[in-house]
């Protein structure tokens, strides 16, 4: 009876997710209300919200499985394995398999969401608070589980992080200007290997 609920409970958070991001994507995240959204999946309000704490929920719970994602990644590595060398790998794993959080995902739905994320300001915003407490966890995990991380560790964190969203944000950039994903994978993983060797090296400004 228990798989039966959640079954259901299931159909109704899909619904409700695939009729937001349709009016979203048709007409913009500010302008269409919660209520609307709402109507559009059959549901009351009252519904709505209980499956979704916040209007930009709609739209971010698609990628809340990546939340913290790169503490993972150095948690669960292989035994002598650097964090950075396994940060690396798994962003050119993502290249590889399209994987839409690495921007590197040339389904037009997928670059549209994606668009829709950079374009609008309180989804950036939200986005940008979750990368924060993403960058904590990074920390603490660079930081051999020390709680809260050091200084270098949070340096380092931060760093890694916001090279990810460079990548992320070219990639994406490079697709919707009309490159297709095979097209442009090699100069995608070209950029990655140079940002994470430039991780690596240091800044070679000055």
């Amino acid at each position: 009876m228990t798989g039966l609920r959640e079954l259901k409970k299931r159909r109704i958070h899909d619904a409700i997710s695939a009729a937001a991001i349709a009016l979203f994507l048709e007409r913009g995240f500010d302008e269409v209300s919660v209520a609307e959204v709402a109507a559009a999946a059959e549901v009351s309000k009252p519904t709505l919200f209980k499956y979704f704490a916040t209007k930009e929920d709609l739209v971010l719970h698609r990628i809340a499985d990546h939340k913290g994602e790169a503490a993972r990644i150095v948690r669960g590595r292989a035994p002598g394995e650097e964090p950075l060398a396994a940060l690396r790998r798994a962003f050119l794993d993502g290249l590889a398999r399209r994987d839409p959080v690495t921007g590197f995902n040339d389904t037009p739905e997928v670059l549209a969401y994606h668009g829709m994320v950079f374009q609008t300001p309180g989804l950036a915003a939200r986005l940008m608070r979750q990368s924060a407490e993403d960058e904590d966890a990074l920390a603490v995990e660079l930081d051999d589980g020390r709680a809260p991380a050091g200084l270098p560790a949070r340096l380092a964190a931060a760093q890694i992080l916001a090279v990810q969203r460079v990548l992320a944000g070219d990639n994406w950039r490079r697709l919707i200007a009309g490159e297709s994903a095979d097209d442009a994978y090699p100069a995608a993983v070209e950029a990655a290997e140079l940002a994470y060797a430039q991780l690596r090296s240091g800044i070679p400004i000055g």
